[in-house]
């Protein structure tokens, strides 16, 4: 099996993220979504792409176990500002708000999918190039 690259992974799974929503059930004039179970998927799908970018990035993962939110904003002040500011923003609304409240709000939602993007953008960025043989 090929192994695929972490930024692309991510990408896949805000794509995926995006599918689940579309399930939430919209409702334009309320403008929020009436179905909170589909927000709590979309929102732990778009931290876990969000995990894979940053564990490409950052390095924190050692062992077993999964590191705390604190190591990786540790991480990210060390490597880069931009980075933080988006982790700390990116995991209050995907990983709190969309994921364990399940909030229904499209705007906040909204910024869940935008701070995912820009988060994985900013490791595409720091990650180091793959050297070819």
């Amino acid at each position: 099996m090929e192994k695929r690259d972490p930024i692309e992974e991510a990408r896949r799974y805000v794509a995926n993220a995006e599918e689940v929503i579309k399930k939430a059930n919209y409702d334009r004039e309320l403008k929020i979504y009436t179905d909170g179970k589909y927000i709590k998927m979309a929102g732990n799908t778009l931290w876990n792409g969000c995990l894979i970018a940053l564990d490409a990035v950052l390095g924190v993962r050692e062992g077993k176990g999964r590191p705390a939110i604190e190591k990786y904003k540790e991480a990210a002040g060390k490597r880069d500002r931009k980075l933080l500011a988006a982790i700390v923003a990116g995991y209050d609304t995907m990983h709190l708000y969309m994921g364990y409240d399940g909030t229904k709000n499209k705007k906040t939602c909204d910024s869940g999918f935008d701070y995912a993007k820009v988060i994985i953008n900013i490791c595409a960025r720091l990650r180091p190039k793959p050297v070819c043989a």
